[in-house]
């Protein structure tokens, strides 16, 4: 099934760019264009529009040297992702999100992992550009909370549980073989939830036991954090609907892998975080309580709603006397 992957002058990698709007299409521009200039090049670029006509057409006129195609699935980030897994030719597909501008050897860092054949996905460094600058208050332990990576991830080569969606690859049969992304997991439009990468992921990790996901930390891209996203209601919202992400995924996957990483996250990283930034500024260490506070409120809540939803589905199916 996994087989080693060519690094000629052409990579035999399908790059996704999945994009909802034109308020961000500026990005879109940026994102495409570092993909293209990846040297050595990528087999092809996809670009998808999850409902928007006016970003189909304007992609359409402005990339063509880009494959760009319409979600014919599910609506949502998860539905365009698997369209263009459909659509790819390449036996990697690496996903870069629209907001994000992929730095010179992205492509060759995340690529190169494969030649080993346990190998199933492979992900990079995410780096935050913020248009209003880091919020004194926001602790980097938080990073994910905008979509980057964060204190608490490996800093050189090293298998993880699950990859971050802005930037990852994985082989195109091993997305066949698991069915794509769970749809009902995947952001719609602005939303907050999400945790389909994680799902997949896990998924993956109990189909093959002895295969595994790399981060590659010197593949590195830049995400674009707007201004609103480095606020406190964003931050909020953002962990509230982390919380019920996760409800949903554990209710599908198990709390045993599903919160694997998040057990050492919560009980070793956060901790030390909160002492660290004690000293030197306590509103971040505020922050992490906080968020971790919020996060776990949430998944509680989204617990007790799940095993309800189950109880009444399983009352409802009772035969009658």
């Amino acid at each position: 099934m996994f087989g080693n992957l060519c690094l000629g002058p052409e990579m035999d990698v399908s790059v996704v760019i999945c994009a909802y709007t034109m308020r961000r299409y500026e990005d879109l521009k940026l994102a495409v264009a570092s993909a293209l200039a990846q040297e050595p090049a990528p087999l092809e670029v996809l670009v998808v529009s999850d409902g928007n006509a006016e970003l189909l057409e304007a992609a359409r006129a402005d990339f063509p040297a880009a494959r760009v195609m319409a979600n014919r699935l599910t609506p949502g980030l998860s539905g365009a992702r698997n369209t263009a897994v459909q659509e790819a030719r390449g036996d990697i597909v690496a996903f870069l999100d629209d907001d994000a501008e992929a730095e010179p050897g992205w492509l060759a860092a995340l690529a190169a992992p494969y030649a080993d054949e346990a190998v199933l996905g492979v992900g990079g460094f995410i780096e935050p550009k913020w248009d209003a600058g880091r919020p004194p208050w926001f602790p980097p332990e938080f990073g994910w909370i905008v979509g980057c990576s964060y204190v608490g991830q490996p800093e050189t080569l090293a298998p993880v549980r699950n990859l971050i969606g802005a930037n990852m690859s994985t082989r195109r049969d091993v997305l066949t073989a698991l069915g794509g992304f769970t749809t009902s997991l995947g952001r719609v439009g602005a939303g907050v939830t999400g945790n389909e990468e994680t799902d997949l992921c896990i998924r993956g990790l109990e189909r093959w036991p002895g295969r595994r996901w790399m981060l590659s930390p010197t593949a590195r891209v830049r995400h674009r954090v707007p201004a609103e996203r480095g606020r406190w209601k964003y931050f909020v919202r953002r962990c509230w609907g982390e919380g019920q992400s996760k409800s949903a995924m554990v209710d599908d996957v198990g709390a045993g892998e599903g919160l694997s990483s998040e057990r050492s996250y919560a009980t070793k990283t956060l901790p030390l975080g909160v002492l660290r930034h004690a000293r030197h500024d306590p509103r971040r260490s505020g922050a992490i309580i906080a968020g971790l506070a919020v996060t776990t409120a949430s998944y509680a809540v989204g617990t007790v709603r799940a095993r309800r939803a189950s109880a009444s589905t399983a009352t409802a199916t009772l035969p009658s006397d």
